[in-house]
């Protein structure tokens, strides 16, 4: 039978089942050891050393408490990041630090250089993930529409869309803007996302023109990015779950960024031993990279992507059963090693011989579907039978999306039945 999977209304109850698959690993004891520290530390330096101007402002940033929302979550982090990155940057460091007036704060500034780095490796990190994640809500819905006129008007508004959001960016950078305000504004455009997915579920904004011709679209899809906003939504089983490791790692990273900054502010005045904190921030930005990046490799591994390696001269192929007329055929792909792979779509007939439906071309990846012309066996290939030495590496997702329903008809349909009936 054709997979009915994809038209399974995706409520809270349906993911706590999907996520019982996933359980996160309880995070290392030494983020909150490290944090505690941290706070310890900084807290010594307010009550011990006098006072400079703006320390309120960090006092304030001491008891702030973690937003409820993963994604929000990981945007604060990616701000503390670079918040950490600029304090990290020899031209911020201390005047003596800058000058390396002691052979021991030489040792510093070479320690500081390498975390320097290190951080830069954690914001790649949460910048890809990101990425992909955005990009994976996109290709779901775009999956599943008709490769025509309609597909192109959603990729069309996308890319006006992202192509203004990355110049008023860089409009808040070239005027000096700080990197608050930068991310005050990147959280701002995350939520016009977000709501243009809700349009795009409710057929209304700028979507509603388009939505009523996405009869390829599964209902059930629609209605998920109808709530995605909602603090009750389908989406709240993911932060109950998820949620609190990642405000652990949240607050950890907002410590590291105060006590760097109170430290550069006082670095000759401190009376603790250098090496002490250096050790202390070295430790904590290592624990929360670690942890960080283990969180986000864990978050981005549900996707339901199979994995196949396809050796010199050889093929992978999918079968699918399709029972209905106008059914979808649905596929997602990429290499993660190798320069292309063939691709085609077959139907396999009674006798069972080959028919070529989808012409045979090389991709690197490709992402489409096909509504089918009459039921039967369909075969995804992908070929690697021309290649004499190199095997592919291949990243792919295939579904069969029994006929949407047209609810006009339906309902037009109904009307007609009652007539009859009277």
């Amino acid at each position: 039978m054709a997979s009915t999977e994809g038209l399974v209304p995706i409520t809270r109850a349906y993911l706590a089942k999907f996520y019982d698959k996933y359980s996160f690993a309880p995070l290392s004891e030494d983020v909150d050891r490290l944090s505690n520290e941290l706070r310890k530390c900084y807290r010594s330096f307010l009550t011990e050393l006098p006072n400079r101007a703006g320390e309120e402002l960090l006092i304030s940033e001491m008891e702030w408490t973690p937003p409820h929302k993963i994604d929000e979550n990981l945007w604060r982090n990616r701000e503390q990041i670079e918040e950490i990155l600029f304090l990290l940057e020899k031209r911020n460091w201390p005047m003596k630090l800058k000058g390396h007036a002691t052979s021991a704060d030489t040792a510093i500034a070479t320690t500081v250089e390498r975390l320097d780095a290190e951080m830069h490796g954690i914001l790649t990190a949460v910048q890809s993930f990101q990425s992909a994640s955005t990009e994976k809500i996109f290709n779901m819905v775009v999956t599943y529409m008709p490769q025509d006129f309609r597909c192109s008007l959603f990729k069309q508004q996308r890319e006006r869309s992202e192509r203004r959001k990355q110049a008023e960016v860089d409009a808040v950078i070239s005027s000096g803007g700080s990197i608050r305000d930068k991310y005050s504004l990147l959280w701002k455009q995350q939520m016009e996302r977000r709501r243009q997915l809700a349009q795009l579920g409710s057929a209304s904004g700028v979507y509603k023109t388009l939505v009523k011709y996405l009869v390829g679209v599964p209902e059930v899809l629609l209605d998920f990015v109808r709530q995605i906003n909602d603090h009750h939504g389908p989406m709240e089983e993911q932060r109950q779950r998820y949620g609190p490791p990642l405000y652990q790692l949240t607050s950890m990273t907002i410590s590291i960024q105060i006590f760097l900054k109170m430290w550069w502010r006082h670095f000759d005045e401190v009376k603790l031993s250098k090496d002490d904190l250096l050790s202390l921030v070295e430790q904590s930005i290592h624990v929360y990279g670690s942890e960080f990046k283990r969180f986000l490799v864990f978050l981005g591994q549900s996707d339901d992507f199979m994995e196949a390696v396809i050796p010199a001269g050889k093929t992978h192929e999918v079968r699918l059963t399709v029972d209905s007329v106008n059914s979808y055929i649905a596929w997602d792909f990429k290499l993660t090693s190798g320069k292309d792979v063939g691709f085609c779509l077959e139907l396999i007939s009674h006798s069972g011989e080959s028919n070529p439906i989808i012409p045979y071309q090389r991709y690197e990846s490709s992402q489409g579907n096909f509504c089918t012309p009459i039921a039967g066996i369909y075969k995804l290939v992908w070929d690697n039978s021309y290649s004499t030495f190199y095997k592919k590496s291949l990243r792919y997702k295939v579904d069969s999306i029994p006929p949407v329903i047209d609810t006009t008809q339906l309902d037009a349909s109904n009307e007609e039945t009652i007539l009859d009936a009277n």
